[in-house]
């Protein structure tokens, strides 16, 4: 019964990990969008940039946020 107990911890923290580290990714993917807007605004198309900045960004920190609250608090 608690190995049970212990593996479901496991994995619920691998999870939240898991989830927190897809959501650094997409910040990288981010900050890869965010450094060819200079080119978007030359050939004026940052609108469609900017949308795509800030969605990045939110599901970015949507994904860690819940990675975060999924691991718990951790042990002492």
């Amino acid at each position: 019964m608690a190995n049970a107990i212990e593996s479901r911890e496991e994995a619920r923290k691998e999870n939240g990990a898991s989830l927190m580290f897809i959501g650094l990714a997409i910040w990288v993917a981010d900050a890869l969008v965010v450094f060819f807007l200079p080119s978007a605004v030359r050939i004026g198309r940052q609108g469609m940039f900017l949308s795509t900045i800030l969605l990045l960004a939110i599901v970015g920190l949507t994904l860690m946020a819940s990675g975060y609250v999924m691991r718990g608090k951790p042990e002492e």
